[in-house]
This record gives C-alpha cells, structure tokens and sequence, in this order.
C-alpha cells in the first residue's frame, strides 16, 4: 500500500523518474551490471599498466652499453 501511495505522489508532483517504473528486481539487476562493468574497466586499467610496466622493465635491460652511458649522470672528466 505504501508503495503505491508513493508512486500516486510522486505521479502527482509530475516528476515520474526511471526508478520509479521499474520493479525492484530489474532495478538490483541493472545496479549489479553496472557494478561488473567498473569492476572490469578497472581490472582492465591495472592490467594495461601492468603490460606497460613489464614492456619498460624489458627496455631497461635491452639498453646497449651505449645508450646506459648516456643516461649517466656521472661526470667522467673529474675522474681522470
């Protein structure tokens, strides 16, 4: 009863929302889908940067010799 008197009032008012007109199992149902796909798209995120980690670890250990002197710091003229 107190259900349908909150819809007669909310009809009345003239602001009939979505959650309004759905039952409560399709409503729970979309609120869980919706909280799979967040779940997913950052599962997806920490994957990718997972991958770009190991792909820039991989890089590092590739460097030739030449390229690691480069990105030295050390200044070699006050060793000598």
């Amino acid at each position: 009863m107190k259900k349908a008197h909150r819809n007669l009032k909310k009809q009345e008012d003239g602001k009939i929302q979505l959650t309004d007109q759905l039952n409560e199992g399709a409503l729970s149902k979309l609120k869980l889908i919706g909280k799979q796909l967040k779940d997913e798209e950052a599962k997806k995120q920490i994957a990718k940067q997972e991958m770009e980690r190991q792909k820039r670890i991989e890089r590092e250990k590739n460097k030739s010799f030449e390229e690691l002197l480069d990105e030295s710091n050390l200044d070699w003229k006050s060793y000598k």
